[in-house]
């Protein structure tokens, strides 16, 4: 790495954080951890909770980090999210149909980008949240918008979806508490939508992030009631339901009874695309596709590229008989961790193949 310039090593791959001045111990603030973890708990009724991360929650979160995050609590969390939402459901959802992610928007970025097939669309809400125009563009996928109406309370347009949507139409976005209009959707309207998303031969994204944060008389209705009907995706997460800005533990569930998301490879597409394993939390494993990228041979090839191109060091999965996999330390200090990621982004991108995703609804 000597000579390559000004800028000096990112070394990614180590999982020691004492180096790291922004992650000394510090005491840890357990009120809100003890409120939003008996709120989980008390919502979900997943007593386990209580065992893996409640009580001296200091002492297990400490615990989890010093041993790099072996063990099963890791699984607790897709189970709480599993249970509290079938309380809501007319089914049952298991384990297997919730996806983690690290935010909301990743939710939206993986769904964009495992729909982008050439030529595809989604139909999106006008008034709307941004990021998902944003998302769709930046993955190659055409979108369109339909209106809300204000005169029928920010209800969505059914007739102008059905005037937008085409045969290359995949999927339409709904956004249920709205954001930013503040509509909270009727049992009624809900059905129509799915009734019209079936006609059309569609799926629905329900963004529920702020699910059950309504004021009034009105309740909020889960999508996922008419999952019987069509196909629904739902994103939700936890720091909105229980006002915890930054707490940015959030969701993709297949709300679709009928599992037309798994006979369509979708759900398994999310899988593919979010290729991170979230334990041992203290490290970030990735799986290489070897398939995607022109000269590097594996990991070890990778791993020693990225050293001598970017000045980057990260530990390759070979070592611990994981061929073709990264291991990537996030005990560093933040502005290294970023600088650092942005060039295996930028190196990531000089070696990649122009491939395209094989994602795919109809």
């Amino acid at each position: 790495m000597e000579g390559r310039g000004p800028r000096s090593a990112a070394v990614l791959g180590s999982g020691e954080p004492t180096e790291a001045a922004a992650l000394q111990a510090r005491p840890l603030p357990l009120t809100a951890a003890t409120t939003l973890l008996s709120a989980l708990i008390s919502a979900s009724g997943v007593s386990g909770l209580v065992d893996a991360v409640g009580g001296d929650v200091s002492s297990r979160l400490n615990l989890s980090r010093a041993s790099g995050g072996h063990g099963k609590p890791s699984c607790l969390p897709v189970s709480a999210v599993a249970t509290y939402m079938s309380r809501y459901l007319p089914y049952e959802l298991s384990t297997g149909d919730v996806v983690l992610t690290a935010f909301c928007n990743h939710g939206i970025e993986i769904m964009m980008a495992v729909l982008a097939t050439p030529g595809a669309n989604v139909l999106l809400p006008r008034p709307g949240y941004p990021l998902y125009e944003a998302r769709a563009a930046l993955s190659g996928l055409k979108f369109q918008h339909y209106d809300l109406l204000p005169e029928n309370g920010w209800e969505v347009d059914i007739q102008g979806v059905k005037t937008l949507a085409n045969e290359n139409t995949i999927a339409m976005v709904i956004i249920n508490p709205n954001n930013p209009s503040g509509a909270v959707y009727s049992s009624p309207h809900l059905a129509k939508i799915a009734e019209t998303a079936r006609e059309l031969g569609i799926m629905v994204i329900s963004d529920e992030v702020y699910e059950h944060f309504v004021f009034g008389s009105k309740p909020f209705v889960p999508m996922g009631v008419f999952g019987e009907i069509a196909p629904v995706v739902t994103l939700g997460g936890i720091s909105k339901r229980w006002m915890v800005p930054g707490w940015k533990l959030c969701w993709i569930a297949m709300t679709d009874p009928k599992g037309v998301l798994r006979k369509k490879k979708i759900f398994e597409s999310i899988i593919v695309y979010r290729g991170i394993s979230v334990d041992p939390a203290a490290i970030v494993q990735i799986k290489l596709d070897m398939s995607c990228f022109c000269g590097i041979d594996d990991d070890i090839d990778f791993c020693c590229k990225l050293a001598k191109e970017e000045s980057v060091v990260i530990s390759p999965g070979s070592g611990l008989e994981m061929k073709n996999w990264l291991r990537i330390s996030m005990v560093v200090d933040p502005p290294l961790l970023e600088d650092g990621l942005e060039r295996v982004k930028s190196f990531c991108l000089r070696h990649v193949k122009p491939i395209m995703n094989q994602a795919s609804f109809s």
